[in-house]
C-alpha cells in the first residue's frame, strides 16, 4: 500500500512537469475528462447510488450534498467546458520594468505547486477542484469524505486515467481516503503548498488549528438578505425565497432575513406564505413573532448559526444602518444581499458590509465560481489575503520575479543610476 507521504512526494515531483506543460495539453486533457464523464455517467450514478444507500441516518443536508443526478453531471461537464474557454492563468506578465539597458525584470504568474483539497460529502467538488488545478498547472492531493467513497473512487480513477493517457505527468492527481491520512497531510508542509478545506465550521476550524500549511477557505456561511423599506415587494419575495429554498444545504443560502420595520407587516406575510409551503421553519425576534406567530423565539446564538437546511431567522430592523451593523456583527463575511430601489441605501450597503460577496437586488445563491464566470471554484474564501470570494483559476496561481541581464552586477550601480522605465512587452 502506498503511504500518504509517498503519494504527496509523487504529486510534488509531478507538479514541476505540470507547471510547465502547454496550454494546449491541459485544455485537451480537460476536454477529454468532460467527454468521459458523459460517456461513463451511468457508472458514476451507480457508484453514487451505493454511497446513498449507505448514507441512512446521515443529516439531510449532508445527503443532499452527497447526491448526484444527471443535472449535476451536466453541470460538472459544462463547468469543465467553461474552464477550457478561460484564458491560461499561467505565464501572464503582471509587471515589466527596464532597470537599465539590457537589464529587465518581469513578474510572471506560475502555479502554486501542490494543492491539498479536503472536502466532505460533495463528490462534484472532486471534479471541480481537480480540473481547476489541472488548468492552473497545479498537482492536487484529494481527500473526500468517506460517505462518498464509491463516487470519489470512480471519479478519481476516470480523471487520473484520462489525463495521464493524454500526456500529463503520472501522479499529478492523488486520492487519500482514511481519516488517519488527513492527520498525515496536515504535517506535510514541506510538500503541500496550500490546503483548501470544504465542509462544516468545525471541520474547517480543525484544519486551520492543526497545520502549518496555509489554508484557504471559509469556516461558515452565515448569509443575510436585508429587505429595505424601498424594496420592490415582488423582487423581495422572489429573492428571499430563492436565497433560502433553491438549495438550502449550501454555504451561500440565506440564514437570516432582516426586514425594515416600515414594510415588515406587508412583506413578512407574503414571504412566509411561500416559506411555509416549502416547509421552512423559522425563529425570530418579538416584533417578527407578532407578525408571523409560527416563528419560535430566537436565542442569541441563532443569529450566528448556519443551518444548511429549510430554517431561517427573521429580525425586524430600523433601516440600512442597523442591518449592516448586524451583518458585520453576526455574519461570517461570506455573502450578504440588500433588496432596494433606493440608490443611496444600496450603495451604503455595498460600501459598509464587510463580506466577500455583496448583492444588490439579487439572490445570495449567485455567489459561485461558475455563475461568476470563473468556470468553477475550488471554494469560497472569506479571508482577505491572496484570494477572496469564489476562488477560481486566479486564486491558484502565484508569481515569480524574472530578472534578465547581460553580466550586470550591483557594484556598478554605486555610481550608475537605474532607468526604471516601465515596459509594455511580456515575458515569453
Amino acid at each position: 500500500m502506498v503511504s500518504t507521504l509517498e503519494k504527496v512526494k509523487e504529486a510534488k515531483a509531478a507538479s514541476y512537469e505540470l507547471g510547465k506543460s502547454s496550454t494546449d495539453l491541459r485544455n485537451r486533457s480537460l476536454d477529454r475528462v468532460a467527454e468521459v464523464l458523459d460517456e461513463r455517467r451511468a457508472e458514476i450514478l451507480d457508484a453514487n447510488a451505493l454511497d446513498l444507500n449507505e448514507s441512512k441516518g446521515m443529516p439531510k443536508a449532508l445527503v443532499k450534498r452527497l447526491e448526484l443526478s444527471d443535472e449535476k453531471v451536466d453541470s460538472m461537464i459544462e463547468g469543465i467546458k467553461s474552464l477550457v474557454r478561460q484564458s491560461d492563468p499561467v505565464g501572464e506578465t503582471l509587471y515589466a520594468m527596464e532597470l537599465d539597458r539590457d537589464l529587465e525584470v518581469y513578474k510572471v504568474t506560475v502555479p502554486i505547486g501542490v494543492i491539498g483539497a479536503i472536502f466532505e460529502a460533495r463528490p462534484d467538488a472532486l471534479v471541480q477542484i481537480s480540473c481547476l488545478c489541472l488548468k492552473s498547472g497545479n498537482a492536487v492531493v484529494l481527500k473526500g469524505g468517506s460517505e462518498a467513497k464509491h463516487t470519489n473512487r470512480m471519479l478519481y480513477a476516470l480523471i487520473k486515467t484520462v489525463t495521464e493517457d493524454e500526456g500529463l505527468p503520472d501522479g499529478w492527481v492523488q486520492l487519500v481516503e482514511s481519516r488517519a491520512e488527513v492527520g498525515e497531510l496536515l504535517k506535510l508542509d514541506d510538500y503541500i503548498h496550500l490546503l483548501i478545506p470544504r465542509g462544516s465550521n468545525e471541520f474547517v476550524r480543525f484544519i486551520k488549528d492543526n497545520t502549518r500549511i496555509p489554508v484557504l477557505g471559509h469556516a461558515a456561511g452565515v448569509c443575510h438578505v436585508f429587505i429595505d423599506a424601498d424594496a420592490d415587494m415582488e423582487k423581495a419575495v422572489s429573492i428571499a425565497f430563492d436565497a433560502k429554498c433553491q438549495y438550502p444545504a449550501v454555504c451561500n443560502a440565506v440564514e437570516t432575513l432582516l426586514v425594515d420595520k416600515k414594510i415588515a407587516k406587508r412583506f413578512l406575510p407574503m414571504i412566509w406564505e411561500r416559506y411555509a409551503a416549502a416547509g421552512v421553519k423559522g425563529k425570530g425576534d418579538e416584533e417578527a413573532q407578532k407578525i408571523v406567530p409560527e416563528l419560535e423565539k430566537a436565542a442569541e446564538g441563532d443569529w450566528s448559526t448556519e443551518y444548511n437546511d429549510l430554517a431561517v431567522n427573521v429580525k425586524i430592523v430600523s433601516g440600512v444602518k442597523e442591518a449592516t451593523e448586524r451583518i458585520n456583527k453576526y455574519g461570517s463575511g461570506h455573502t450578504d444581499a440588500i433588496v432596494t430601489e433606493d440608490e443611496q441605501a444600496g450603495r451604503y450597503f455595498i460600501d459598509t458590509v464587510d463580506s466577500s460577496s455583496v448583492m444588490w437586488n439579487a439572490s445570495t445563491r449567485f455567489a459561485d465560481g461558475f455563475r461568476y464566470g470563473l468556470g468553477a471554484e475550488v471554494g469560497i474564501s472569506t479571508g482577505k489575503i491572496h484570494a477572496r470570494g469564489p476562488v477560481g483559476l486566479e486564486g491558484l496561481v502565484t508569481h515569480k520575479w524574472i530578472l534578465k541581464g547581460k553580466g550586470n552586477v550591483v557594484g556598478d550601480y554605486v555610481k550608475r543610476k537605474f532607468t526604471h522605465r516601465r515596459l509594455t512587452k511580456k515575458w515569453d
